[in-house]
């Protein structure tokens, strides 16, 4: 199951490294170009420091994600690749990270980037409330006008989410689920078997 954050919450930490201040902040965000903006604000932040490493991960479906990370003056590799690892090893999706660095007079040396700025990133995420990710099938399911509250009204009895109903020609309800294969045993209980289920796409919920 992937994870993400609480929407409108930043998590900030501080570590330090040999006098180095590593400040590390987390975002949700929808899309690359929140996370561009997100940057923007930690730039703004703290304009006299040396370097504002990043990375995201973007998208539920594995065909929708982009995943970038950026330098930012250090050594190539050493901080937005390691942060990325964080990201991706602990399953999270539509977050950005940025960690903003004062040099404090020592170097670190690669390696020392690597475990500072990764360290970083992993001290952060071990402060987040984190919520799970959940995958929802989305169902279409045409019934007459006449017995759209019934039919409606007994779903939602047995705890199955009814997204939206829409009337037209018919009256048409938008179903979610993670258990498509019940919903069928289901719907067809509820229909006396009449009622056929349309896929529509799926939908990703906060856990």
């Amino acid at each position: 199951m992937p994870f993400t954050l609480p929407a409108d919450t930043d998590v900030v930490v501080e570590t330090e490294v040999k006098h180095s201040r590593f400040i590390a902040a987390l975002r949700r965000v929808d899309g690359p170009g929140e996370a561009q903006d997100f940057l923007d604000v930690r730039r703004r932040l703290y304009p006299d420091a040396r370097h504002h490493c990043w990375a995201y991960v973007t998208g539920n479906e594995p065909s929708d994600r982009a995943e970038r990370s950026g330098d930012d003056g250090e050594p190539g590799g050493t901080a937005g690749v390691p942060m990325l690892q964080v990201l991706r090893a602990r399953d999270l999706v539509d977050v950005a990270a940025v960690v903003t660095r004062y040099f404090g007079g020592v170097k670190l040396g690669a390696g020392g980037l690597v475990r500072a700025y990764s360290g970083a990133v992993a001290a952060a995420v071990d402060a987040s409330r984190l919520l799970g990710r959940r995958r929802l099938d989305l169902l279409t399911l045409d019934v007459g006008h006449d017995t759209a509250g019934r039919v409606e009204a007994d779903l939602r009895a047995r705890g199955v989410t009814v997204v939206e109903t829409s009337y037209g020609a018919v009256a048409t309800l938008t179903l979610a689920t993670g258990e498509p294969e019940h919903l069928a045993d289901t719907v067809a209980e509820i229909t006396a078997g009449g009622g056929e289920l349309v896929p529509a796409g799926v939908r990703w919920v906060d856990v």
